[in-house]
């Protein structure tokens, strides 16, 4: 079906489109719940919705179900509640570090490196629960507050540090920009729920320190790997370029994910108005997907592109489009804008074409021939980003989420 020159409605205020987002959110959750294992956290799940045997758990995943599954819960799907307890609860216990402080990324390995990703997503996921009235929600985000208070935040920098020793010794000489994006995500959930409006105040200078005046010098591609000093890491893991983390090149889903952090800064009640948050957005988003969108010659947008925009790993995850269609809703709302409407109804009627099956669940990966692969992240461990292409175009904007799902205010007001 050819795209509509100008849609006489928007999709985002059809109550059908809502309705169907809201079914899409509830068969996610039926999928998702085998990830609860007693005893052993949140199970990787294969491509059938079981726990893979080979996969321990992992802190990011039982953080992003923690946040799953309080946005669940506050919906009213049967389930969900029970999906955000079990994940808190190994929040708490499995992956806690009671030596040293912080989490383990992998409970098998308590003696493992920890990350700063790894820890931001556990602050998002205090916030969800929080919001969601669990009863653990604020001890966790109290919680994982002091550690990036005590090892996570470098002040003179303005931005997140990487990785650590298991006592938070031996600081990786790197700075990456997944984690201070992730790192934005959960700062703005934070600071919503707390009121504090240092964290909204954090994300707006890890989101000028990664993407600032680097993006525009670039084409609006985002460099992805640094030195400590922040220099530029241009040919970073050439040689692994479908690495899960740290891919080589600029990664189009992230210039989407950005984006979308973007329009979120740009509308918190807690900061003076910043243009160039919306104007770093809309460039990101408009080459992503006018640049990338087929850039191999085949439908989709690919992995990684190098720096002049020739696609690098030509696999499709699920993620990007996810971020797509989140990205392309938020701006569709805070431009009025009929090309990002046009967007929005293009990527879903790609993710239903290619990734969506018959039960609702997302296929995570495609090769560069559109069939089900596992390169990068095989099976289907995570329903954090498809949850969110559901539920965040129905969002609105200036708040995280899961105030947004719970229908409250942030609790930060607009500074004079």
């Amino acid at each position: 079906m050819a795209d509509l020159s100008a849609p006489s409605h928007s999709w985002l205020d059809s109550p059908t489109h809502r309705a169907w987002l809201d079914d899409g959110a509830r068969r996610i959750f039926a999928f998702a719940r085998g990830a609860a294992v007693p005893g052993a956290g949140i199970a990787y799940l294969d491509a059938d919705g079981r726990p893979a045997a080979d996969r321990p758990p992992q802190l990011f995943l039982a953080a992003r179900m923690a946040h799953a599954g309080s946005l669940g819960a506050m919906l009213g799907i049967p389930g969900a509640g029970r999906l955000a307890d079990h994940a808190v609860d190994a929040l708490l216990t499995l992956f806690a570090d009671e030596r040293h402080c912080g989490w383990v990324s992998d409970p098998t390995r308590p003696d493992g490196r920890k990350s700063a990703y790894d820890h931001v997503h556990v602050g998002l996921a205090a916030a969800s629960a929080t919001v969601a009235g669990h009863p653990d929600g604020p001890r966790l985000l109290d919680r994982v507050a002091q550690v990036v208070e005590d090892h996570l935040w470098r002040e003179d920098e303005g931005a997140l540090a990487e990785s650590f020793a298991a006592d938070f010794t031996d600081e990786e000489a790197y700075r990456g920009a997944n984690a201070n994006m992730h790192g934005l995500e959960a700062f703005l959930a934070m600071g919503d729920v707390t009121g504090d409006a240092r964290w909204h105040e954090r994300g707006l200078s890890m989101a000028h320190r990664v993407v600032g005046e680097r993006a525009r010098r670039h084409a609006w591609l985002v460099p992805e790997h640094f030195d400590p000093a922040w220099n530029e890491l241009l040919d970073h893991h050439r040689d692994v370029p479908d690495h899960p983390f740290r891919p080589f090149g600029a990664t189009l889903g992230h210039s989407l994910e950005w984006a979308r952090y973007l329009v979120d800064l740009a509308h918190s009640p807690a900061l003076p108005e910043h243009p160039w948050l919306l104007e770093t957005a809309l460039g990101l988003a408009g080459t992503a997907l006018e640049r990338g969108w087929a850039a191999d010659g085949d439908e989709g947008l690919v992995y990684t592109v190098d720096w002049d925009g020739t696609p690098v790993s030509r696999l499709r995850l699920h993620w990007p489009v996810c971020e797509g269609i989140a990205a392309s809703a938020a701006l569709a709302r805070a431009t009025g804008d009929d090309a990002w409407e046009r967007w929005y109804r293009r990527l879903w009627d790609h993710a239903v074409t290619y990734f969506v099956d018959e039960r609702g669940a997302w296929i995570n990966e495609l090769d560069a021939d559109l069939r089900e692969a596992g390169t990068v992240w095989p099976g289907r461990p995570d329903v954090y980003h498809c949850l969110g292409a559901h539920l965040l175009p129905q969002a609105g904007l200036g708040r995280c989420l899961a105030l947004a799902v719970a229908e409250q205010p942030s609790r930060l007001g607009r500074l004079a």
